[in-house]
């Protein structure tokens, strides 16, 4: 059993920002600002990859109880396509703490790089398995974008969104190479791109180096 990160760690007005969905072929790439407030204890954070469904759904009630402050931002597929991916990803960072109504000292930032921020950051790999404030802001943007292809899902029946999250399976290359993409495709991606130019075909074969699990 997963007992999570100690609560002990977390520090006054630092702000733990995350992402999810810099890998997939569609969809938004969303992120989450977290300031968890010392005073008031949740028990089990950590990466949210690290666990269940369940209790990330749990935890995901919980934080928004809780923090002193949070929000999510996020990147649509237009701008993924225009800006790239990595670009887009610290757009949307950048939006999460905007738009938090307390105003941290500091914000952590998963990863190894920070977006350009008013308030002072600093980058921690792979700081969803270490800070608190961090594994929180994973798990609010996990749960937030899990939820958005699954109603994705009923809108575009057929490319399996509500299981594989819009990342590369064989299963979703197989639909996107028999169905074509559908508008929330990032063209930008090369299997993407590729079945829209049908210069070679994508088959569920290619899925073995494309696959990403996040």
């Amino acid at each position: 059993m997963q007992l999570g990160l100690d609560f002990k760690l977390v520090e006054e007005l630092v702000a733990g920002v995350d992402e999810v969905g810099r890998g997939p072929l569609c969809g938004p790439v969303v992120t989450a600002a977290v300031i968890l407030d010392p005073s008031r204890p949740i028990l089990g954070l950590n990466d949210s990859k690290k666990l269940s469904q369940v209790r990330r759904e749990a935890l995901f009630d919980e934080i928004c109880e809780k923090a002193l402050a949070w929000c999510i931002g996020r990147a649509e597929v237009e701008e993924i396509d225009t800006l790239n991916i990595l670009h887009a990803t610290m757009l949307a960072m950048q939006r999460a703490v905007e738009g938090l109504s307390v105003l941290p000292r500091l914000a952590l930032i998963d990863g190894n790089r920070c977006p350009k921020l008013a308030v002072p950051s600093a980058p921690v790999v792979q700081g969803d398995a270490k800070v608190p404030a961090i594994a929180a802001a994973s798990i609010l943007a996990k749960v937030s974008r899990d939820r958005e292809m699954q109603s994705l899902d009923l809108d575009y029946p057929g490319y399996g969104f509500a299981a594989h999250k819009g990342y590369a399976t064989a299963e979703h290359l197989e639909a996107l190479y028999r169905l074509g993409p559908t508008p929330i495709h990032r063209r930008s991606f090369a299997p993407v791109r590729l079945s829209l130019e049908a210069a070679i075909p994508v088959v569920p074969e290619l899925s073995e180096g494309l696959a990403i699990v996040g």
